[in-house]
């Protein structure tokens, strides 16, 4: 079996030593060749050229950014043919080893939090031929993991990534700290200006924030799991969960209802749709826009689609 395992260096939970841990594991397994990511968006590319090769297994070293750029540079490719073969089966299959700082995907696939653990998980499966088939999400012409934001949440993780920029370490006290000052100090909460569209469906007007997701959880805090939409799953099409309004009482319940033990958020303030094949979100002004936590900048208008049995996951 053939492999590329894509590095990037600026993992936040794995080392250079770690690093070669990993790829004399692997090469117990397969013929691996490592590729290391030198910029936002490299891993694409090194991705794409990979599936071109005709290579059976890409795995990644990083976090949730960089699995979402590599299965963003898998869809786009062009692979060899296979006669009566799906997308899924003539694509390489993905393995995600976590190094990041949450490893949103790879723990929604069942493997550890933790890197040695999941690289045993991975190469068993390997070895078992183990695999499972993931749909994923599409907005316009980009595909994501888990889950997309449109307004506040992505507000949230700009302030995140902007102090991480400042050499600040990616915590659930940065995180929460850049929630509360989005929501009281950053937040047009007055004037909710986006619209939920459906093909034959009346839209759903005047939206606050929108949380799309297409797993369950949607991230954590820690230990903890973040579940605005539970029912969500590979498997299936989109949930989305929306809010109305913004106001503190109405918001602070919502948020508490996430995080509970048995989630399921409900309230006059709330909107959730499950298993949506497809929707577009349109804004009266720019909100914040972020796919599988990433911030992608403002957007007015994104066409979400889900796309079923897309990849196939070594887990």
């Amino acid at each position: 079996m053939r492999a590329v395992l894509v590095v990037n260096p600026k993992a936040t939970t794995t080392s250079e030593r770690s690093r070669d841990v990993l790829v004399r594991a692997l090469r117990s397994e397969v013929d691996l060749s490592v590729r290391y990511t030198r910029r936002r968006g490299h891993a694409v590319a090194l991705a794409r050229e990979a599936a071109a090769e005709g290579v059976d297994l890409v795995v990644t070293l990083g976090g949730d950014g960089t699995v979402n750029e590599v299965v963003n540079g898998l869809m786009t490719a062009d692979p060899p043919q296979l006669d009566d073969a799906s997308m899924a089966e003539r694509l390489p299959a993905l393995a995600t080893v976590p190094g990041g700082s949450t490893n949103v995907f790879a723990r929604a696939v069942g493997l550890p939090r933790e890197w040695p653990e999941a690289t045993s998980m991975i190469l068993e499966g390997l070895r078992l031929g183990r695999s499972r088939t993931v749909g994923l999400g599409r907005a316009d012409d980009r595909y994501f993991t888990f889950c997309a934001g449109f307004g506040l949440d992505a507000a949230v993780i700009h302030r995140v990534e902007q102090a991480r920029r400042k050499g600040r370490v990616s915590t659930p006290t940065l995180y929460l700290r850049s929630i509360m000052n989005q929501y009281f100090f950053a937040s047009d909460r007055r004037h909710p200006a986006i619209s939920l569209e459906r093909p034959g469906e009346k839209a759903e007007v005047e939206l606050a924030t929108v949380i799309i997701q297409n797993t369950a959880p949607w991230t954590y805090l820690g230990d903890r799991e973040v579940n605005p939409n539970p029912a969500a799953s590979f498997d299936l099409g989109l949930d989305v969960l929306a809010l109305r309004q913004l106001r503190v009482a109405s918001t602070t319940r919502t948020v508490t209802q996430f995080l509970g033990r048995q989630p399921d958020p409900r309230g006059r303030q709330v909107l959730r749709l499950h298993d949506t094949p497809e929707f577009t979100l349109v804004s009266s002004r720019p909100q914040a826009f972020q796919l599988d936590g990433d911030y992608l900048g403002e957007r007015e208008k994104v066409r979400f689609t889900s796309v079923p049995a897309a990849l196939r996951v070594i887990c």
